[in-house]
């Protein structure tokens, strides 16, 4: 499973950035993909999930009613929509996925840096 991240970037307070990441080496029809990040000096944290399948999502209360996670199935993409960008979200976020017969996330992708400047 190979996952590739892009879209961070520097944005102002209140702003919006919107995440891709491509996804590749397999089906991914009983799989759950989504989003993790870590900001300097905290542990990683979970932001946003997606079943490939059916489509249903999970989100961190710190990030709902801003951000929406999406997925293309013809593009085995999946995006992660922010909105109302806050400093605290400032993070190196990356894209991940786990089987659905699994809590672990066994494969992520490599970072892509999101910095929101007050």
């Amino acid at each position: 499973v190979q996952l590739q991240a892009s879209g961070g970037g520097l944005v102002q307070a209140g702003g919006s950035l919107r995440l891709s990441c491509a996804a590749s080496g397999r089906t991914f029809s009983n799989y759950v993909l989504g989003w993790f990040r870590q900001a300097p000096g905290k542990e990683r944290e979970f932001v946003a999930t997606i079943r490939w399948t059916g489509g249903s999502t999970d989100y961190a209360d710190s990030v709902k009613g801003r951000f929406t996670i999406s997925r293309d199935n013809a593009k085995n993409t999946v995006y992660l929509q922010m909105n109302s960008l806050k400093p605290e979200d400032t993070a190196v976020y990356f894209c991940v996925a786990r089987g659905t017969w699994t809590q672990t996330y066994g494969h992520w992708g490599q970072g892509t840096q999101v910095t929101v400047s007050s």
